[in-house]
């Protein structure tokens, strides 16, 4: 039995994609139009800047696709590894805007809502966003990178660079605390 050649194009398309351990064009795609509105909100999240997240969320599929050589899917899915480099970009982000002084940076918060959530949820997502502005940033991550993110725990232990068992615990207590804050927050306003 006779093998056909690849032509140069099949070639080049069977490299790209043993480079990528099958992670082809058609696949980066995909992870673009199913995870980019999810790195987006958890970027604006992080940083309460509509425009600094649409930045960061370009970065980080910028950087995801130039480094598509190196990727090794022991360190976690495409998707964790998406999240991992929003974070570190936001976080570079963050670190940026504590070197500026404080008249050049914004005085409130960009909203978030396009006016058609009716009040009931309006109010549940001050009540979470405050919630979350409660918590250390540390936790905060966490939790944006957990629900934003849609990580599986393993995922998140991967994006932190930590053990799995650390970011479940990390987790917990976050979420803890968080559900505290609000039922804190729901008292008071009843009272």
């Amino acid at each position: 039995m006779s093998r056909s050649v690849p032509s140069s194009e099949e070639h080049e398309t069977q490299s790209a994609a043993a480079a990528w351990g099958g992670f082809d064009e058609a696949a980066f795609d995909r992870l673009f139009r199913g995870s980019a509105g999810d790195v987006h909100g958890y970027a604006v999240s992080m940083l309460e800047d509509p425009a600094a997240a649409e930045d960061v969320t370009a970065l980080a599929f910028e950087r995801l696709y130039r480094s598509r050589s190196r990727l090794d899917r022991r360190r976690g899915t495409p998707r964790a590894l998406l999240f991992a480099i929003a974070r570190n970009a936001a976080l570079d982000e963050l670190r940026r805007r504590r070197r500026q002084p404080t008249d050049e940076l914004p005085l409130e918060p960009s909203g978030h809502g396009d006016g058609s959530d009716d009040l009931e949820q309006a109010e549940r997502r001050a009540t979470v966003r405050g919630a979350l502005a409660t918590l250390p940033p540390r936790e905060r991550e966490v939790v944006l990178l957990k629900f934003h993110g849609q990580l599986s725990n393993s995922e998140l232990a991967k994006a932190l660079g930590i053990s799995e068992s650390n970011a479940g615990t990390r987790l917990h207590r976050a979420l803890t605390h968080l559900r505290e804050t609000s039922l804190q927050s729901e008292q008071q306003e009843v009272a």
